[in-house]
């Protein structure tokens, strides 16, 4: 089975990890100069780097087609620059999982594959996608729903730690951000980690550096830039998160099921 993940950031390498562990050949697509701030946990990182580990899985660029399903039979994760997600209709997927996390549908359909899961709002079931999955934390977290969407978005980040709002950090100004901390660097309230345009962007609490922007990366103002955990704990840094575990869990189940569904009919 192939699946194609559209997006590779920490929320979508969790759910190819899900679905790697379970035998599932995986390819994902990003940007060609990735955002993701938790780039630790990113296989979006592997556009950068040319492969990237996270926990017991390696992903590894390609540059075409060829080369993706090369990576895969290998036995590792592909990930391929191409956001308009050229890519789709020559490897044909078993199913298409579109884990952007826009908040929106930036052009996914239910015809796109044998099997679409969309991953939090802006997906409903049986219009745009076969399957949404839950990504509210929450007593809903990672849970599968066939007919219908998620739950909307509230712009506000979820507990951790107690925390909510104030573990994000925002870009102060428009700009270039220039990186001044690293990510697994213990902070405490009112560190700079960054600035852009000489304007510096502070922690508002204590705890940990889970994730920033690269340095150079263009940035407005309000823009989410960087993550502090206030759990203070290092390895978390390097370890898939519980929610990227849940939602990895719930598209896991969703393709597997809507799959053996498919098998099943005459």
């Amino acid at each position: 089975m192939l699946v194609l993940i559209r997006g590779a950031g920490d929320i979508a390498t969790g759910i190819a990890i899900r679905l790697w562990r379970a035998g599932v050949q995986v390819v994902m697509t990003d940007l060609p100069q990735p955002t993701a701030i938790r780039r630790t946990v990113c296989f979006s990182q592997a556009i950068v780097l040319g492969e990237t580990q996270v926990e017991d899985a390696t992903a590894r660029r390609a540059e075409d087609i060829l080369q993706a399903r090369r990576i895969c039979a290998a036995g590792e994760i592909s990930v391929l620059a191409d956001p308009e997600l050229r890519c789709r209709e020559e490897l044909r997927p078993d199913a298409l999982v579109d884990a952007i996390l826009a908040k929106r549908n930036l052009g996914t359909c239910i015809t796109d594959a044998p099997v679409v899961v969309g991953v939090g709002p802006g997906f409903t079931a049986g219009e745009d996608c076969h399957a949404v999955v839950e990504t509210m934390r929450g007593h809903t977290l990672g849970r599968v729903i066939y007919r219908g969407s998620a739950l909307p978005n509230t712009s506000i980040p979820g507990l951790v730690g107690g925390f909510a709002g104030e573990r994000v950090l925002r870009a102060p100004a428009d700009g270039i951000l220039h990186q001044l901390a690293d990510i697994g660097v213990t902070v405490s309230e009112g560190d700079v980690v960054a600035t852009v345009e000489g304007q510096p962007m502070r922690c508002t609490i204590s705890g940990v550096l889970r994730g920033i922007l690269p340095e150079g990366t263009p940035v407005f103002r309000g823009m989410k830039a960087g993550d502090v955990d206030p759990r203070g704990k290092r390895e978390y840094c390097d370890t898939v998160s519980d929610k990227a575990l849940a939602v990895g869990g719930g598209v896991l189940e969703a393709v597997l099921a809507l799959s053996g569904k498919l098998k099943e009919e005459p």
